[in-house]
């Protein structure tokens, strides 16, 4: 084989996989991570209805063709979990009669996502710092703006009509809002994380592409650690794990943040339960 970069070798982690079981793939080119949530047990036995709520990557790239896959759907309500920046950078391309919301739960002060893309590139973070920043970031995006995650929550959970909500990647904090919306709605831990790391499946060819491409082009960038790259592309249990933990943590249990942050009680809860569950 000719290399025209660089032969080198490297061995890039393995992620974790979700279990395909539960989902029916829908496909819409130069949209990543699209998938529905549903056709899943909760924990009293009731399915989640499938066509509810429907999760993504930006939709910076998609096609005017595709908009009837959107309509197809039933999709008439978008929430963009992006911050300013991102969405000015990337701005979704919608159809003119989708009701479009932004919730960003994380603001990026002073363009730090910027700052440390060059840091990586310079060498100066490594995988371990990569690593503890994800599992920052889990902690943090649902105890720093509760409000914001309360609207979020609530806009999915309220909507009469099939919701599509994403991030850029679709994958942190959509993850993280999928995660709280299954717990609300009773799933089990198993299935919750199942969910989650389906994101690796969804994202594998386009993560290993950008990976090996990094690895050749390292002489671009010599000092740069791939193994930032790695974390930073796949999702882990661990970051979801310290999501829950922060959430304990801080008030107590996932029911009390429930019923004191989201402003959901017991009784609404058993509402959106009906509402979503056969």
């Amino acid at each position: 084989m000719f290399c025209v970069f660089s032969c080198k070798t490297q061995n890039f982690t393995q992620p974790e996989y979700g279990q395909r079981e539960t989902e029916n793939t829908i496909k819409i080119k130069k949209v990543y991570n699209f998938r529905t949530v549903g056709n899943i047990k909760n924990t009293e036995g009731k399915v989640l209805k499938e066509g509810k709520f429907y999760r993504s990557g930006h939709l910076h790239k998609l096609k005017k063709k595709s908009f009837k896959e959107l309509e197809k759907l039933g999709i008439k309500e978008i929430i963009d979990l992006r911050n300013s920046k991102e969405i000015s950078d990337k701005p979704d391309h919608l159809p003119t009669d989708i009701v479009y919301h932004q919730y960003s739960a994380f603001e990026d002060q002073g363009d730090q996502l910027t700052q440390a893309k060059k840091l990586v590139l310079k060498g100066k973070v490594n995988g371990s710092d990569a690593d503890k920043r994800m599992i920052d970031f889990y902690r943090e995006y649902v105890t720093e703006n509760p409000e914001v995650i309360r609207k979020i929550i609530t806009g999915i959970l309220e909507s009469q009509q099939p919701v599509l909500y994403h991030c850029t990647a679709g994958k942190d904090r959509t993850g993280i809002t999928t995660a709280l919306i299954l717990t609300i709605l009773k799933f089990d831990k198993e299935t919750i994380y199942n969910d989650y790391l389906l994101s690796n499946n969804y994202r594998q060819k386009l993560v290993f592409k950008r990976l090996h491409l990094a690895d050749n082009l390292h002489f671009m960038y010599p000092k740069m650690d791939v193994k930032v790259l790695e974390k930073l592309s796949w999702v882990e249990s661990a970051y979801l794990d310290a999501a829950f933990d922060e959430i304990n943590k801080k008030y107590g249990s996932i029911d009390v943040y429930i019923q004191q942050v989201l402003g959901i009680s017991e009784d609404k809860r058993e509402e959106y339960i009906k509402k979503f569950t056969n």
